[in-house]
C-alpha cells in the first residue's frame, strides 16, 4: 500500500491516544514492511485505544477480537452457516480483516485455545497466507493487511503463555502505565476534566499501584481513573467517584477495600 494513506488519515476521526514512547512509529514500520505486532503490558494501560488510534491513523478497517477459552479457528476464519434451506460460507474477523486489507486485532491472545492460535503461523511469517481448508481457499494478504495481537504478562503461567514458536513471529512492544504528566494529560484529553482532579487521581493511582503483589492481584488502571474522572464531571462526589470507579473493581474485599478507601480519602482531605 502507498505511503498516501498516511498522508490522508487526517479524513479520519482519530481516537485519542497519548504516546508514552516511540510505539506510533514502531507500529507504522511495522505496518510498512508487513510484519505482525505483539503488545505486552498490564490491563487498562492502553493497548486496545493505540490499535484503533493506529487504525483510524493509517486509514485501515479493524477487525477486534476478544479471545477466550472457547475461541475457535473457526470463530477467526469463518463457518457454514444453514439458512433459508442452503449453507452459505461466512467469513470470519481474521478472514473478512484478510479480503479487506485492514487490521486483525486479537486481545489477549493467551486466553485463547493454543490449537487455535496455529491458524495465526502462516499469516504471521513471510509467507502471509491464510488457508480455508472449508472452502479450499488460500488467501494472500495484501501488503496493507497487519496483524496485532495483545497479552498481559501478568496472568502469563504454565497453562496459559504463548509459544515460543508463536511468539518469535511478531514484533513486539511493551506497555506500562503512563508517567504521571502523561496520565494527567490523558485523564485531560478523555474527560475534560479539572487538573486538579487530574492530578489528585493520578496520585491515587500511584499509591495503589505500589500495593499490587501485596494487597491487590490488579493494579488500578488508567481506564479506571477516567471512570471515576468522568463521574466526577457528571456531578458525583470525587470520593464516592473513586470507591464505584476504582476501588470496587479491584477488591471484593470488604477490609482491603475500606483501606484503599483510606487512600482515596486523604487524597481529598476527607
Amino acid at each position: 500500500m502507498k505511503m498516501e494513506n498516511l498522508a490522508g488519515a487526517a479524513r479520519f476521526d482519530l481516537p485519542y491516544y497519548q504516546a508514552a514512547g516511540d510505539e506510533v512509529a514502531v507500529f507504522e514500520h511495522a505496518w510498512k514492511n508487513r510484519l505482525p505486532l505483539l503488545i505486552k503490558g498490564p490491563t487498562g494501560c492502553g493497548k486496545t485505544r493505540f490499535v484503533a488510534h493506529m487504525a483510524a491513523r493509517l486509514g485501515l478497517p479493524l477487525y477486534t477480537v476478544a479471545c477466550h477459552d472457547d475461541l475457535t479457528a473457526a470463530d477467526l476464519v469463518g463457518r457454514h452457516l444453514i439458512g433459508d434451506g442452503k449453507t452459505v460460507w461466512c467469513d470470519g474477523p481474521l478472514t473478512r480483516a484478510v479480503r479487506e486489507g485492514g487490521i486483525c486485532y486479537l486481545d489477549e491472545v493467551v486466553e485463547a485455545r493454543k490449537d487455535t492460535t496455529v491458524v495465526l503461523h502462516p499469516l504471521a511469517d513471510d509467507r502471509r497466507i491464510l488457508p480455508i481448508d472449508r472452502t479450499g481457499e488460500l488467501l494472500e494478504a495484501p501488503p496493507s493487511f497487519m496483524l496485532v495481537v495483545s497479552y498481559n504478562p501478568g496472568y502469563q503461567n504454565l497453562l496459559k503463555g504463548m509459544k515460543p514458536s508463536t511468539r518469535q513471529r511478531f514484533v513486539s512492544i511493551r506497555f506500562d502505565f503512563p508517567r504521571a504528566e502523561q496520565e494527567e494529560a490523558i485523564l485531560l484529553g478523555e474527560t475534560g476534566c479539572a487538573p486538579d482532579l487530574a492530578r489528585r487521581l493520578v496520585t491515587i493511582a500511584g499509591a495503589l499501584r505500589a500495593l499490587k503483589d501485596r494487597d491487590l492481584e490488579e493494579a488500578a488502571s488508567t481506564r479506571l481513573l477516567i471512570y471515576a474522572a468522568l463521574l466526577v464531571k457528571d456531578g458525583m462526589d470525587p470520593v464516592a467517584a473513586c470507591r464505584v470507579g476504582i476501588i470496587e473493581s479491584l477488591t471484593d474485599d470488604a477490609e482491603v477495600a475500606e483501606a484503599l478507601m483510606e487512600v482515596v480519602a486523604a487524597t481529598f482531605g476527607r
